[in-house]
């Protein structure tokens, strides 16, 4: 099964998608897809982090809860979105709930994303 937890969404700064309830699945893996970036006003047409053209990106952490209210990082692993494409990692031993939390690189870079999560039992 996959659910869209984002559609053709806007993101700006820190941000968390959507919690969603997996207690049932055994593996999860995450799609994260980068459709438009526009970089911060004084970035200079680079993301202003690391001197690239491919526009601003996205730093992601996977996130886990008992009960879809309290948070903790699965990991330490953050991975990293950037320039038009789909990113995917996998996550195991989940418990009950997930979401990602992130932010744009760059103060005032906007990124418009999908992110899916594809489950299974």
């Amino acid at each position: 099964m996959t659910a869209v937890l984002e559609r053709n969404t806007t993101l700006e700064g820190e941000f968390a998608t959507e919690p969603y309830e997996v207690a049932w699945a055994v593996e999860a893996r995450w799609f994260v897809q980068i459709l438009s970036a526009e970089p911060a006003p004084d970035a200079g047409g680079g993301n202003g982090s690391n001197g690239s053209t491919a526009g601003p990106g996205l730093r992601l952490v996977t996130q886990v809860s008992p009960d879809g209210i309290t948070w903790c990082d699965v990991d330490d692993a953050e991975r990293v979105a950037a320039g038009a494409g789909l990113t995917s990692w996998p996550v195991r031993e989940f418990g009950h709930w997930l979401r990602v939390r992130g932010y744009v690189e760059g103060a005032g870079a906007k990124v418009k994303v999908r992110i899916y999560l594809a489950v299974k039992g």
